[in-house]
């Protein structure tokens, strides 16, 4: 603990001593005295949130302060920045996923399409696999990762005793089939939680801090809709699970699994058994559920060829007044309303329940450091074009235009993918996204080019315990150590690295930018 607090203050130091530098240097040809000052700012919260001097939200909130002080920005511009439309969107997500927590309905979810799969030791890691996967994309993956957890290792245990009462050949002992499926399943709960994030606009934080950035440092380019950014991210997801399981199961598991012959272990049918008939909120979390995912995929109309499948917003006087975050707190709000079963209500652990949602359980499970760190994320991209940062690192970074775009694309997706492996994913893309936005204005090409493929591969770190919440949590089990994690993420790495660079040359100009 001593250790830790001594670093921090010793980045705290790094950060204030960049700062101050900056501002007592020279002032570098091109650049404005607001821009250096606001260049000043970014430096020291780049310092304090890659080296953790204090919580992302504190350094988050920096520009509040700073930037009226500097003269970048009255605090009247910047604290709107804080109540982005944006940061709804995610709260309104999360509170329907509390709610599909606090009634368990995740885990229902999540058992259905495992017991689908079927019992074999290769479906059941799939199974899971797509079950995370798919939470993961509507939930977070920390708490897609924590309730796949205990089922997973009671699966593994399970399957390792029956194997061994079998007479499994090949195996000296029950223990060797534990580790060698332990393995294996650890790392797939773990990468697929981080994979199937993506495929929605609210399953990470990193896609909400680039919608903010791509929406505040280019206001006049379309704004990218639910539909649109799961048409870009799903075929991603949809490639990248199944290499992964194929890679897990026949190079990363040390004996092929073919060779585990144990019967049913029905631990799964035991689990669904446990929990009964779905109970009246279930139904009302599940019907919600759907209608949200409805609401947010056919806000806007959706052109197929000559055909166009109208927007359910034109139905209004003014549909831009509409937005994603519209439907995820007219959502959250209905859920907090809803009587769970009239006077009667349900009986949910000891206690009567009478709605769906309540605001305790919103007030003290919500990640509310998260949404400051979107507002301050959004606050920096705001002051990078106030002071003319943007412009100035543009300028600096015409090069660019000199290497072909997929070799830059895949730098890109290198870079993030091997620094987010020792930093916060969604500090990395506060970071890193405007920095790539100038650099593609200054390159003449489309920003999408570069800040869409950091901000995927922001979530794809799969070698190290510290690099996503999935890792560490599966790495707790005991049957992951870091070197076992480090050589089956690192090829990960480099596979995430080249689907992402294909999606996006591919998919980019066909979804975002058209002729």
């Amino acid at each position: 603990m001593e250790n830790s607090f001594k670093k921090q203050i010793v980045v705290l130091l790094l950060g204030l001593v960049a700062f101050c530098g900056i501002l007592l240097m020279p002032l570098p040809e091109g650049m404005t005295e607001s821009a250096q000052r606001m260049f000043a700012v970014v430096a020291m919260m780049a310092i304090w949130w890659v080296g953790e001097g204090t919580s992302l939200a504190v350094t988050a909130m920096l520009p509040l302060v700073l930037f009226p002080l500097l003269g970048i920005m009255p605090s009247k511009q910047v604290a709107p920045n804080y109540a982005n439309h944006l940061i709804f969107l995610f709260l309104g997500g999360f509170m329907i996923a509390l709610a599909m927590e606090k009634w368990n309905f995740h885990k229902r979810l999540a058992l259905w399409i495992i017991n689908a799969m079927g019992t074999d030791p290769k479906r059941i890691v799939l199974g899971f696999m797509i079950a995370t996967a798919f939470l993961s994309m509507w939930i977070s993956n920390t708490a897609s990762t924590m309730m796949m957890l205990p089922v997973a290792m009671a699966v593994v245990r399970q399957i390792a005793l029956d194997a061994s009462l079998n007479g499994a050949r090949n195996f000296d002992s029950q223990k060797q089939i534990e580790n060698g499926l332990g393995l294996v399943l650890m790392l797939a709960l773990a990468y697929s939680a981080s994979i199937g994030g993506v495929g929605t606009p609210i399953g990470t934080p990193p896609n909400i801090v680039f919608a903010g950035f791509y929406r505040n440092l280019f206001p006049d380019n379309p704004e990218i809709s639910f539909f649109q950014w799961m048409t870009m991210a799903l075929p991603i997801v949809l490639v990248f699970i199944p290499i992964t399981w194929v890679y897990l199961c026949r190079f990363v598991s040390p004996f092929p699994m073919s060779q585990i012959e144990g019967g049913e272990s029905g631990i799964i049918q035991q689990e669904l058994d446990e929990m009964g008939s779905m109970s009246r909120a279930e139904k009302i979390v599940a019907t919600v559920f759907c209608f949200t995912a409805f609401l947010w995929i056919f806000r806007q109309p959706i052109v197929v060829g000559d055909f166009i499948i109208p927007g359910w917003s034109s139905l209004f006087e003014n549909p831009k007044f509409l937005h994603d975050s519209t439907v995820a707190m007219a959502m959250g709000l209905l859920l907090l309303v809803m009587p769970v079963n009239g006077t009667q209500g349900l009986t949910l652990n000891g206690k009567t329940e009478w709605f769906v949602l309540d605001w305790k359980t919103v007030q003290s499970k919500t990640p509310w450091g998260i949404l400051i760190l979107f507002g301050g994320g959004f606050a920096l991209a705001a002051g990078f074009g106030v002071s003319g940062l943007d412009q100035w690192i543009g300028s600096k970074l015409t090069g660019v235009s000199d290497w072909p775009l997929w070799m830059t694309v895949l730098v890109i997706c290198l870079a993030v993918t091997f620094l987010t492996e020792l930093t916060s994913n969604t500090a990395t893309t506060t970071m890193i996204l405007p920095i790539l936005g100038m650099a593609a204005v200054a390159a003449t090409i489309h920003p999408l080019f570069f800040m869409v493929p950091a901000t995927l591969a922001a979530s794809f770190a799969f070698m190290l315990p510290v690099a996503t919440p999935p890792n560490a949590i599966v790495f707790g089990s005991g049957w992951v150590s870091i070197p076992k994690m480090s050589r089956a993420g690192l090829i990960l790495n480099l596979i995430g690295a080249g689907i992402v660079t294909t999606a996006v040359l591919v998919l980019i100009k066909a979804l975002f930018i058209g002729e």
